[in-house]
């Protein structure tokens, strides 16, 4: 089925952590006017759409994901005046603003939770998931997905309350129509506003199993609480409800994400015919390289585990769902650091083999902040320079409490996998703290950024910078790029990635070397035709013939046009 051509199919989504993304003010912390100053950077690398982390008034317990007032700015960000100035800005410039939105939870400082642990009859009450337990013994043995227990007892009224999160982040009750019908006036406010659209944080958590059973502990000392709340009962007729009420009513983008959602839930999710959201963020590949104790316990990458997991994806939304594309965000490490190399012989040229084959696939690509300049995982010299609750709850549980894990054994972990990685402030230049602040800021700048800048790479025409540039325009000119039917070739080969995408009378060719040596690659049968020529590459634009040596990180697309029936 030839799929349905859209803007938001054909556009580049770039996120922004505003935390770390620019300061104005000269506070140590990222801001919207930080963002506002940077306009014209983002407009000229080509981008669509910029996403938004969390600018709501929060107490930071996580980062912004939990939210004390949805309809306030953060102080440390600015005012709703800000924002409007950005928001138009953005417009005049031809790009699009997508918030955050967060309504599985909220902050425990939110009026509505105020209200609703003061009493059991309080009209706020059922806003929230409250269970009777014992004042040793919560009401079942779900874990928190930040480690230790997912429920919290309140003394006040003696009942316990559900955070699936941190424990400042309770979960709405999605039961009560109060809730949604609050949600939904709220998402209006903001559409009316003028933004263009949202990515909806863990939306596939907001119906729970009703019936509260107790989870699997698989060896731990919780249960897992994501087996009654990933695609629950509910979900999904919450979520046509939300369309019809407000979604259906503005030309905007939706993406949802969902952890643990299967090919059959994004179909439903994320269908042209479904009436719910345009696409989802779901996290297989995300996984692969996870262990014993998950991202704390890193595996080798495993090429051939990628490569089947972009066919079960590709293959599986083809002309039934539309597929979000990307390596990074502010809950991934850097993906030159994962899957790349960040060794200095082969960081820029495997950052650009990376983006080729990402932005090569069928479906809407992602880039996060400082991704366009092959930014690294930087490596803290102890536990107290990182920030994230996610990884000082599991260096507590792990390191501390349990001793599962040696601490430098967790430290690599940390190194490797975890989501500080992302969040060090945006390296613009080589001044101080990489120009992105003129005081320490909030969280420490990666040492490198001496040598990996935005000054450096926008004055260099072989950047990596200039070659998503040059990615982001091919997407928009040629409609293979978004829509192109995806096939892939050589599965069992553990270092060169092959697939095709054909797409109107065009056919790509697309070959990417996630090794340190050269592969030379033989073609099977079918792809042996003629009329391929080179179209990108991060290397010499070398001539399609039977066998090609690729050199070290090497990744190129070949093409093809139709030859014209007189």
């Amino acid at each position: 089925m030839k799929p349905m051509e859209t803007w938001w199919k054909e556009s580049v989504i770039y996120q922004i952590y505003p935390r770390s993304f620019n300061d104005s003010n000269d506070d140590g912390i990222g801001d919207l006017n930080g963002i506002r100053e940077r306009l014209d950077y983002l407009a000229d690398l080509g981008v669509d759409v910029l996403w938004l982390s969390p600018v709501y008034q929060s107490p930071n317990a996580d980062n912004g994901y939990d939210i004390s007032d949805y309809q306030a700015i953060m102080d440390e960000f600015g005012t709703m005046e800000d924002f409007d100035l950005l928001l138009k800005e953005a417009h005049e410039k031809g790009l699009k603003i997508v918030m955050d939105l967060v309504v599985n939870h909220t902050s425990d400082e939110h009026e509505w939770f105020v209200e609703s642990r003061k009493s059991k009859d309080n009209p706020y009450r059922d806003y929230y998931i409250w269970k009777d337990g014992k004042a040793d013994q919560a009401p079942n043995n779900w874990g928190s997905a930040f480690s230790g227990p997912a429920w919290k007892y309140d003394e006040q009224t003696g009942q316990w309350y559900l955070h699936i999160f941190a424990e400042k982040q309770p979960d709405l009750n999605w039961e009560n129509e109060r809730v949604r019908q609050s949600v939904y006036k709220m998402m209006t406010w903001w559409l009316d506003k003028g933004i263009d659209g949202f990515r909806m944080d863990v939306i596939n958590l907001i119906s729970k199993d009703q019936a509260f059973p107790d989870g699997e502990t698989h060896g731990g000392a919780y249960g897992n609480s994501m087996e009654f709340c990933c695609n629950g009962p509910r979900v999904h007729a919450y979520l046509k409800e939300m369309n019809k009420e407000v979604l259906s009513k503005y030309d905007i983008v939706t993406v949802g994400e969902a952890p643990g959602a299967t090919i059959e839930e994004a179909q439903r999710y994320a269908g042209s015919e479904e009436n719910e959201l345009n696409m989802v963020f779901q996290f297989e590949m995300m996984d692969i390289d996870h262990g014993k104790y998950g991202k704390w316990s890193p595996m080798p990458f495993d090429l051939k585990k990628m490569k089947a997991n972009f066919k079960k994806w590709q293959e599986g939304l083809d002309g039934r769902g539309w597929n979000s594309l990307y390596w990074d965000n502010h809950d991934q490490p850097r993906i030159v650091s994962r899957w790349g190399s960040d060794k200095k012989a082969w960081r820029k040229k495997s950052a650009k083999m990376l983006a080729l084959c990402l932005h090569m696939h069928q479906g809407t690509p992602y880039i996060y902040q400082g991704e366009e300049l092959g930014m690294t995982n930087v490596r803290f010299p102890s536990i107290d320079a990182y920030h994230d609750i996610e990884i000082l709850n599991a260096y507590r549980e792990l390191v501390k409490e349990t001793g599962a894990m040696r601490e430098e054994e967790f430290m690599e972990g940390v190194y490797k996998l975890s989501r500080d990685n992302a969040r060090t402030p945006m390296q613009w230049s080589d001044e101080a703290y990489a120009g992105f602040s003129s005081v320490e800021p909030w969280i420490g700048v990666n040492p490198n950024y001496t040598e990996i800048n935005a000054k450096q790479e926008i004055a260099d025409p072989d950047s990596v910078f200039h070659f998503y540039q040059r990615l982001i325009a091919l997407r928009h000119t040629n409609k293979v790029v978004p829509y192109g039917t995806y096939r892939q070739y050589m599965e069992e080969d553990d270092n060169v990635y092959v697939f095709t995408r054909e797409y109107e009378g065009q056919k790509l060719l697309v070959a990417c070397n996630f090794s340190e040596q050269p592969q030379t690659v033989e073609w099977p049968d079918a792809l042996l035709e003629e009329g391929y020529t080179p179209w990108i590459g991060n290397d010499s634009l070398k001539p399609f013939e039977k066998a090609v040596t690729l050199t070290p990180y090497e990744g190129i697309v070949w093409i093809k046009e139709e030859t014209k029936k007189a």
